[in-house]
Order: structure tokens, then sequence, then C-alpha cells
């Protein structure tokens, strides 16, 4: 789900590339978005493939089984460009993301220059913070406190 349509209720054009690139991103790496569940490095498959993509490392990402089959170069170079597409199309501002048009002329090597991807949606892992102090009663008395949803 894009961020605009998660966050604001928003839905355009651009939320189904940002869908698309998750699929592909999925397809490279054979895992599902959702399998970083609960994972100290990422998020999410694009928090993951983003930080992979910031240390130079983004052939990590791509499944084992794909690597088997596909070993020459000319394969290489059409994977890279398949993660490089997904990452383009889930940049955090739809403005940023290329239209489904332009992928698929990208997918068709009808464009060769890529740009650099910015930001990618929901990369940020929680900061979770253990302020005990503020939390615990230094005697007997058990406070609890009720927060609405």
């Amino acid at each position: 789900m894009s961020p605009e349509y998660a966050m604001q209720g928003q839905f355009s054009e651009k939320s189904d590339v940002f869908s698309f690139g998750v699929l592909l991103l999925e397809i490279v790496s054979g895992r599902r978005n959702t399998s970083f569940y609960n994972n100290q490095y990422a998020l999410s498959l694009l928090g993951y493939a983003w930080k992979l993509w910031n240390e130079g490392n983004i052939w990590s990402l791509v499944d084992n089984v794909i690597l088997e089959f596909e070993s020459d170069s000319k394969n290489e170079k059409e994977i890279r460009r398949r993660i490089h597409v997904g990452l383009l199309c889930v940049q955090e501002n739809a403005k940023d993301r290329p239209t489904m048009s332009t992928v698929v002329s990208i997918l068709n090597s009808e464009i060769s220059n890529l740009d650099t991807p910015k930001q990618l949606a929901f990369t940020q892992t929680p900061q979770i913070t253990h302020d005990v102090e503020n939390k615990v009663s230094l005697n007997d008395v058990t406070l609890t406190s009720f927060d609405g949803r």
C-alpha cells in the first residue's frame, strides 16, 4: 500500500506504481514484504533493500534460486536493473516515482539512464526506548494507566 494512501487515503496512478515496485522486489528477493516483522535490521523488505542499496551490497537481496540459474553477466545486469526499477517505484514521495509507462520503457531497455532512488517509504525502524525510571514506582503500590484506542 502506498504511503499516501496509507496515511492520507489519497489514491493515484503512482499508488499502482508503488505496489508494482513492492511486487518486483518481492520476486527478485524471494521474500514477502511482511516477512521482516520483528527484524532488527529492517521493518520491511523495502527497509532491507534500502539498507543494502546504501551499503552498496544490493546483490545480497537476490534470491539464491535466481542466483543459481541466472549466473551470466547479461542476466546479472538485468536483475540489477529490476532491483533499481523496484527501488524507483517505492520512493516515499509519489512525485519522485516514475509513471507506469516509464517503468515499462525502462524494463524494455528503452531508457538506459536511471535516476538514483531517493528515500524509500516505510524504511524507518521504530525506535524503542526503555525509560524505566519513569515507568516504575519505588514503593509497593502498582499504578496502572488506561489509554483509549
